[in-house]
């Protein structure tokens, strides 16, 4: 019987929820921060197909878990892409504030979607063992 990857899968974007939260809330901080160029970081899908290539890998015990984890090689904070109505401001500054509150409404509704997908999955596998 295979292992139900989806416990993993969910597990793995709330992580990359988290760092992806961090790093708005971060230039949110920095909004006023002189020549602060604002930030976001690898893509989900991109990260996932990334660490697909490792899942690949022989384990030489079933408890042994392979290498394919959210390291600084899978996710990556890279400058983000200048919002042409704002641009760099005088300061030197690139934080678009409204763009970080709209990143941060993403968020919420993609983990509250991760919670909501796990507890119904949840539900439905407790269903299967009472009977």
């Amino acid at each position: 019987m295979n292992p139900i990857q989806l416990f993993e899968l969910a597990s793995r974007q709330a992580e990359w929820l988290s760092v992806r939260q961090q790093v708005v809330a971060t230039n949110i901080a920095n909004a006023n921060t002189p020549k602060y160029l604002s930030k976001d970081i690898t893509p989900f899908n991109a990260v996932l197909d990334r660490t697909a290539a490792v899942q690949g890998m022989a384990v030489t015990q079933p408890g042994h878990m392979a290498s394919n984890d959210f390291s600084d090689e899978n996710i990556a904070v890279e400058e983000a892409k200048l919002n042409d109505e704002i641009g760099v401001q005088e300061s030197g500054n690139s934080v678009a504030i409204a763009d970080e509150l709209t990143k941060t409404g993403e968020i919420k509704r993609q983990h509250e979607l991760n919670t909501s997908l796990m507890s119904s999955f949840h539900r439905m596998m407790l269903m299967t063992v009472k009977r």
